[in-house]
Order: C-alpha cells, then sequence, then structure tokens
C-alpha cells in the first residue's frame, strides 16, 4: 500500500513541481520501502488489521483534535492506539477514546496561534512527531502541510490518526531535514519547533530551513533558551535534562542574532515560558519518565544535572524578498 501517493499528487497540484516531488518521493522510498528498522512490520500491521469506522464528525480546531465515529463494537480501536504507543505529541480524541499525549501540545498551540496567519499556506514542519500542529494548522486554514520526521513511530501514529480524518493535504512523510535538497524554496512558513537544540550545527540547521522558504516566507522557531545576553549559550558537557543529544542552548539575544547572520529580517520574540510539569508530564499513554523526573527535586529551577530547568523560546523571522539589502556580516 502506498500511504504518501495522495499527498504527493496534491503536492504536485499546488506546491511544487514534479520534479521537486519526484526528490521527496524518492528519499520517502529510501527511509520507508527499504527501511531495516524491524519495528516497521509490526507497526504497519496495526494499521491494517481493522477496518475503520465510519466518521460522522471531525474537529481540528479544538484542544484534543477529534473524529466522532459510528458505535462499533467489533473494532478494537483503542487496542490499536495502545500498540503505537508512547504517544508523546497530542491530545487526540477518536470516538468516545481520548488519547492523553505526553505534551498538552494544545498549549504551546495557543502560544503561535494568535501571532501567524495559515490561511492559504504551505506549510513545511521539520520533526512534526505525529502531526499534532500539522492537523492545527489545516484547521486554521493551510493549504498543505509536509510534515517531516525520521521516527517511523510517530510516521505510523499520523497513518492510522489521519484514517479517521482522510486529509490528502497534510501528511508525515519519513524524513529528516537533511534528507530534503539544499536549496527547495517552496513553503510559505517553515516550522521548526524542538530540533535545533538537537543539532551539533545549529546555523547550518537555520540556514537549510530557510532555503525551504519562498522569498518573504516565515520561520517559525522554537527552541531551548537560556537567561542571558548576546554573548551567552549553554554547551553542556554531558546530558541535560536526562537528554544526551543536546548541544547548543542561547540566549534569546543569541538565537535572534544567529538568525540575522543567516539573513532573517522582522525577526520577533513571540513567547519565552519555561516547561511546567503540567505541559509535559507522564499520563496512561505515555508510561515511564517525564519532565518532573528531569527536574532536581531540591531546587526545581535546575535539571537534575544543575543546568538551568527548561526554557523555551518562540521567534518568528521573515527570509527577505529578493534584493534586499542585509548587512555585510550576514552568513
Amino acid at each position: 500500500m502506498n500511504y504518501f501517493e495522495s499527498f504527493f499528487t496534491h503536492l504536485k497540484s499546488s506546491v511544487m513541481n514534479d520534479e521537486a516531488v519526484e526528490t521527496i518521493k524518492q528519499a520517502v522510498d529510501k527511509n520507508w520501502t527499504h527501511s531495516n528498522n524491524g519495528n516497521l512490520p509490526r507497526l504497519l500491521k496495526i494499521l491494517t488489521r481493522n477496518k475503520t469506522p465510519a466518521v460522522t464528525h471531525k474537529n481540528l480546531e479544538s484542544d484534543y483534535i477529534q473524529a466522532s465515529i459510528e458505535e462499533v463494537n467489533n473494532y478494537d480501536i483503542k487496542g490499536d492506539l495502545i500498540d503505537l504507543m508512547p504517544w508523546r505529541k497530542g491530545p487526540f480524541q477518536i470516538g468516545n477514546i481520548p488519547i492523553d499525549s505526553e505534551w498538552k501540545c494544545n498549549k504551546k498551540w495557543q502560544r503561535i496561534e494568535k501571532e501567524l496567519n495559515f490561511k492559504n499556506k504551505n506549510i513545511l514542519d521539520i520533526g512534526s512527531g505525529n502531526g499534532y500542529y500539522g492537523f492545527r494548522m489545516i484547521g486554521a486554514g493551510a493549504k498543505s502541510v509536509t510534515a517531516i520526521d525520521p521516527s517511523l513511530l510517530s510516521v505510523c501514529q499520523f497513518l492510522y490518526l489521519n484514517k479517521f480524518f482522510n486529509l490528502h493535504n497534510l501528511s508525515v512523510l519519513p524524513l529528516a531535514l537533511e534528507d530534503l535538497e539544499n536549496n527547495m524554496p517552496h513553503w510559505d512558513l517553515v516550522v521548526s519547533m524542538g530540533v535545533l537544540y538537537h543539532r551539533k550545527s545549529p546555523l547550518d540547521h537555520i540556514i537549510s530551513a530557510k532555503e525551504k522558504l519562498n522569498p518573504g516566507g516565515t520561520l517559525l522557531l522554537e527552541t531551548l533558551v537560556i537567561e542571558g545576553d548576546i554573548n551567552q549559550a549553554l554547551i553542556p558537557e554531558g546530558r541535560y535534562a536526562m537528554m544526551n543529544n543536546i548541544y547548543f542552548l542561547p540566549s534569546t539575544q543569541m538565537l535572534c542574532s544567529w538568525l540575522k547572520k543567516c539573513g532573517f529580517i522582522n525577526i520577533k520574540v513571540i513567547d519565552k515560558s519555561y516547561t511546567t510539569v503540567d505541559e509535559q508530564r507522564t499520563t496512561e499513554w505515555k508510561k515511564g519518565t517525564s519532565l518532573i523526573d528531569y527536574l532536581n527535586p531540591d531546587d526545581k529551577s535546575k535539571t537534575v544535572e544543575n543546568h538551568p530547568a527548561p526554557m523555551r523560546a518562540i521567534i518568528s523571522a521573515v527570509n527577505p524578498e529578493k534584493n534586499t539589502k542585509l548587512p555585510r556580516y550576514r552568513l
């Protein structure tokens, strides 16, 4: 079964030319059809072992993304959803089954929706997870959302959910940003949330994101930051909040300076706030550890490693139109 063909058809009709779509299809084929991930056959079996009940109502604009379905007793939808755990992003509700994910992504959505116009935009969502924000963007009027994430579990969670929503202008593709060609200026809005601090070269990530934007397009960047002036950043020697793949946590001023050096204009800090244990926590849908376990039990303003507790900044920046005069020190 080709899970992505209808989305590729949509891309060809409204976002990019056939040649550009073909390069994306080849990258997807490499990471999906020829994947060596031993979990993929199990995940694909979950997608097909139950029929999809008739959907009577859809809601992409509420905190819980909802699909109301006919009451059927012989469909083990909850069993499927449990077998697709852990659910890190959400929340969702399928029929009478609420998926209370680890992250209350609706809280972050509330911070950004009032600041950006998604209507009629073609959007690239980098590191999308299972597509929660993509669903919300479509609900806010986006023309298309190309969501990419290398996690095959996240891709399969989206594919299962989309059996109920049947959207052809949204897909989570099994890709990382590095799988896309460098110069692909096809999107009006590029979203990168929760990715930059995992990159060994954050400026390269910002530049690569910029290369995916149409002139005049907007980058929405969310990442971990620290308090400090334009010259300060935290480069953890070991783990940060129990994560071992964290490289750069700049101050917000330094982050804005990076964006300016990368050639962005109209840089705006939308939000800066500490992550709370109400927004990120364990649930029955994501068991084990979560934020409370990553904080110093004696001082919640610090991580267990005694670094500053997680604080995130959300920044928008504009890719200038062609022939815009920029500072000489840009990269």
